[in-house]
């Protein structure tokens, strides 16, 4: 009988740990020797027998992180990433074990793998969502509030303040972290015929709209072309490069090729925007939309 894929995943997972698990632990003198001889001779027995001293830091870390609903022979592949970067980075002169310096790569490389691989919704970028994303189940159940119901308000405050957000961020994270991700596929009755795309609102503009507003923008083209001839050969310029252009030039970069200060840019720049408003409204009746385009 043939073995499934997934069971062979999970012998090879328990393999891995068991044989982690066994290996035994370096004394500092040790420790340092290996770490030496990778960084001077590049010898990569040392760096083998030093990174598997220490794999039983990667399957303890990715213990920890295993109700993140991730697979856990992925946490610790992601773990042993850390663990090789931590072993290529270590400087055995600055005194520090090993293991406290590979510990800090390790959970980063994880938490970063779990970040990926969460949602589809990002969860954020900047160290304090990071923070919110990990501490957000431990805060709150120190603070008392349950697992699995709404937070209270003043929940929501006493997390934020602890981890040195803003209540907002606490609520979108909660939210977030409610559940998984679902399929649009997944079926939402018994017999199986009706998915969960057949009940989402569609909120895309119709075929009549998409002709209209390629006309519109056409027509506001038009107009904006004729108000731009109005213009100096100077002030046409920094329009076009400052405000119509997908990234915009900076107020140095055209002073530069102009040959005037930054500040010069700045005052023909807005003169310049003056100038395309009053054209397009004297001339069009006030065209908000493409005013505030320029703006």
């Amino acid at each position: 009988m043939a073995i499934s894929t997934g069971t062979q995943t999970r012998q090879s997972d328990n393999r891995y740990i068991r044989n982690a698990m066994k290996q035994p632990l370096l004394e500092r003198e040790y420790e340092v020797e290996l770490a030496e001889k990778w960084r001077d001779n590049d010898d990569a027995r040392a760096m083998h027998d030093l990174v598997m001293a220490y794999a039983r830091l990667v399957v303890s870390a990715a213990a920890k992180y295993r109700h993140y609903g991730l697979a856990n022979g992925d946490l610790i592949q992601e773990g042993n990433i850390g663990l090789m970067q931590a072993a290529k980075r270590f400087d055995p002169d600055k005194g520090v074990r090993f293991s406290t310096y590979a510990a800090w790569w390790i959970r980063a490389s994880i938490q970063d793998y779990i970040l990926r691989n969460w949602s589809i919704v990002r969860t954020g970028t900047t160290a304090a969502h990071k923070s919110l994303f990990f501490k957000l189940r431990r805060v709150r159940a120190k603070i008392g509030e349950a697992d699995g119901g709404p937070l209270s308000f003043e929940g929501r405050q006493k997390i934020a303040e602890t981890i040195g957000v803003n209540v907002r961020d606490v609520e979108i994270m909660e939210q977030r972290m409610s559940g998984p991700d679902s399929s649009l596929n997944a079926p939402v009755a018994l017999d199986g015929e009706s998915e969960m795309q057949d009940f989402v609102a569609c909120d895309r503009p119709s075929p009549e709209q998409v002709v209209l507003e390629l006309h519109d923008e056409k027509v506001l083209s038009n107009w904006l072309n004729q108000a731009l001839q109005e213009l100096s050969s100077r002030e046409r310029m920094i329009i076009l490069k400052r405000r119509l252009t997908e990234d915009g030039a900076t107020l140095e970069e055209l002073g530069r090729v102009l040959g005037v200060s930054k500040e010069r840019v700045r005052q023909l720049e807005h003169r310049a925007l003056k100038k395309l408003k009053k054209s397009l409204e004297e001339k069009h009746d006030s065209p908000l939309e493409l005013i505030s385009q320029i703006s």
